[in-house]
């Protein structure tokens, strides 16, 4: 009579056999990429349906990476890192700063006024994480790491200058954010993008955290009129893969992967998203029932002021933090001069 341990291990072997047998059929092994964000979004369709198709060519058929995006694996944007270690998904899309303590490294990041763009910031993220400063991607295979825009704030109100967010209840995202609301005076509500245009439009917030794509690509363009730019920090954006999943793929496989991760995908992000900005921008101002403002030499000052108490109590936190600030001021210096 066989054993239930017998049997399981019967059940492997068995697995392990077919799953030789399909690769000596040809057939590739298929990998689910999970996407909260919706299809229609530039980034999905400039950037990361083209790296699965470049992925998929180049890996000679040993491999086909499969979208699954508006969330048809899972539509809660704080879930994704989750998924790809439970293995709902393989790849997912993930926003660190949705899952406050898993990425406490990544929280430089958000530190407000050190990004001047969205280049600047990817630059900055890759580096950090290929040196080994940042070590929260452990679990993971790291195929994008990528810095929004600045984050700016966007209501229904007249924002002329930071005093006029005194007291209004602002949506932010990440423990860093939130802390640089409550330095300015805003009340900040927490709340994952999908939500905002729901709550602005019922007046629950009074305004929110965006950068340019996202403020069209999830509708909030559609019940915000006032745009204020100041520079709130960055929020990091990762595309990342189950380390475990990884291992287990063919030669082929890893290097079609590794190939077209970091460098590869990070050049496809920033020449398309760079564009795509400016050209939002553009769009905002040329839209005479929008009032754009960018804060003046006083305003700019002030934000400073203000956001400075904020870094230095994530720098004072622990040595650690103290050792990542430094390392990504450095990065930011070598990539300013062009090293």
């Amino acid at each position: 009579m066989k054993t239930i341990g017998n049997l399981f291990s019967l059940f492997c072997i068995a697995a392990a056999a077919i799953g030789t047998a399909t690769l000596a059929q040809g057939q590739p092994i298929k990998l689910k990429f999970a996407v909260f964000s919706p299809d229609t979004e530039r980034l999905f369709n400039t950037v990361k349906k083209p790296f699965a198709e470049a992925v998929n060519k180049a890996s000679g058929g040993t491999v086909e990476i499969e979208l699954f995006p508006n969330g048809a694996l899972g539509r809660a944007p704080q879930q994704q890192a989750q998924m790809v270690l439970d293995g709902v998904a393989d790849i997912g899309f993930i926003v660190p700063p949705f899952t406050p303590g898993r990425f406490p490294d990544i929280e430089v990041m958000e530190l407000p006024g050190l990004f001047r763009d969205l280049a600047e910031a990817t630059h900055v993220y890759t580096r950090l994480l290929q040196s080994g400063v940042l070590r929260d991607h452990g679990d993971y295979v790291t195929i994008a790491a990528w810095g929004t825009p600045p984050f700016s704030l966007h209501s229904n109100f007249a924002i002329s200058s930071l005093k006029d967010l005194r007291g209004k209840k602002v949506r932010g995202s990440g423990i860093i954010q939130i802390e640089s609301l409550k330095a300015i005076g805003a009340v900040p509500v927490g709340m994952p993008p999908t939500e905002v245009p729901e709550a602005l439009a019922r007046k629950t917030i009074d305004a929110a955290t965006s950068q340019p794509a996202v403020l069209f690509d999830f509708g909030l363009d559609r019940v915000t009129s006032h745009h204020y730019f100041v520079r709130l920090g960055v929020v990091p954006l990762a595309v990342v893969m189950n380390r475990k999943s990884f291992e287990a793929l063919p030669k082929a496989a890893q290097d079609a992967i590794r190939t077209h991760s970091l460098d590869w995908i990070n050049k496809l992000y920033i020449d398309s998203m760079l564009v795509y900005d400016k050209s939002l921008i553009d769009r905002l101002k040329s839209d005479p029932k929008r009032t754009i403002v960018f804060p003046d030499e006083s305003d700019a000052a002030a934000a400073k002021k203000a956001f400075e108490p904020v870094i230095q109590a994530w720098v004072k936190k622990s040595p650690r933090n103290q050792e990542i600030y430094q390392a990504t001021l450095t990065e930011i210096e070598k990539f300013r001069s062009g090293k």
